[in-house]
């Protein structure tokens, strides 16, 4: 199977602070698996495996569950990707989620719940939300809960006298650390929500709000190289990410049809099963882990009924989504949307 990767730049950078916290580099490196050359280039590629291996490690040898938060809170984006460099040289708030969204792969390669971007901006009523729909699923709240320090962090060291976040929804529960919350992220934080976003003040979405002018010039340099880098990225594009393409716009439908999916892809149906194998992967696996991440979205960001996310799924029966669902999450629908509310 493929495995997702990531920019070298935050792998170095959290190695250097875990170690900053007392624990040996030498233990950190031998359990992620990387090598201090596999780290000299922030632009290089690493498995998202390593990184999360890294971060277990740090916080097994700081015994400090909110390592990655703190690191995520003092660090500089623009220190670690160029991805950092487009967003400070961007026009308004608008403008910079678009690039986020833009050159997302950069960073990391991540799965999103059912959405085109991952991050959203949303108004509700008079209320501004940044919206992220990664698919959120064990420890992975580690992460996310790093992507909204990072828009906290960001704000705050750019605009000190500025208010911008005001409040956090989180679907994950409150991690061991979350007495924390209340000063790192300086906001309420409700956990086991219905959804992942943060609500800002509405004041960013207003022209008055563009960032400082007169960063064309540097913008233009820093996306010319991360097309690039984007460009090379692309020519590695895992079938998976193809197939998934290909197929959710048909979900719904109760049987896909495997001859239309290859001549989709430009492929004979031969060709299809071969290269899936030489992956690593079925299209059965494919479809399944598809439906699921759909699911999740379908119940919960979008607040679609049962019956209706069945019908969706392509599933004949509501009966049948339901068994499905518990075997992908331990619960039944219903029983998972209560968990949720």
């Amino acid at each position: 199977m493929i495995q997702p990767t990531m920019a070298a730049g935050f792998a170095a950078a959290l190695l250097d602070y875990a170690e900053s916290r007392g624990a040996p580099r030498a233990h950190l490196l031998a359990a992620s698996g990387l090598e201090a050359a596999d780290l000299a280039d922030q632009d290089a590629r690493v498995p998202v495996a390593a990184y999360r291996a890294l971060i277990a490690a740090g916080i097994e040898s700081t015994g400090d569950t909110a390592l990655l938060l703190r690191h995520t809170l003092e660090s500089k984006l623009e220190m670690i990707s160029v991805v950092g460099q487009i967003v400070h040289s961007s026009q308004s708030l608008a403008h910079s989620i678009a690039q986020l969204n833009r050159y997302l792969r950069l960073m990391a390669e991540v799965d999103i719940a059912g959405a085109p971007d991952r991050y959203e901006l949303l108004r509700e009523g008079g209320a501004v939300w940044i919206v992220d729909h990664v698919a959120v699923s064990g420890p992975d709240h580690i992460g996310l809960e790093a992507s909204f320090a990072r828009f906290v962090s960001e704000f705050r060291r750019s605009f000190p006298d500025a208010p911008f976040a005001l409040e956090m929804e989180v679907t994950y529960p409150a991690p061991p650390h979350a007495g924390e919350y209340p000063a790192l992220f300086r906001i309420p934080v409700r956990f086991e929500a219905a959804r992942n976003a943060l609500r800002i003040d509405p004041v960013w979405l207003s022209a008055e709000s563009d960032f400082e002018p007169g960063h064309a010039y540097c913008f233009g340099i820093f996306t010319h190289h991360a097309d690039a880098l984007l460009e090379a990225l692309g020519r590695s594009d895992r079938l998976r990410d193809r197939i998934e393409a290909a197929i959710l716009p048909d979900l719904h439908e109760a049987s896909l049809s495997m001859d239309k999916l290859a001549r989709d892809l430009g492929m004979s149906r031969q060709t299809l099963y071969r290269r899936l194998k030489a992956e690593g992967e079925t299209f059965a696996e494919i479809h399944d882990d598809l439906r699921r991440r759909m699911a999740l979205d379908y119940l919960t960001a979008r607040r679609v009924s049962v019956n209706e996310a069945a019908y969706l799924l392509g599933f004949s029966e509501a009966s049948s989504f339901a068994r499905a669902f518990k075997r992908w999450t331990g619960h039944s629908p219903t029983a998972y949307l209560g968990r949720a509310s």
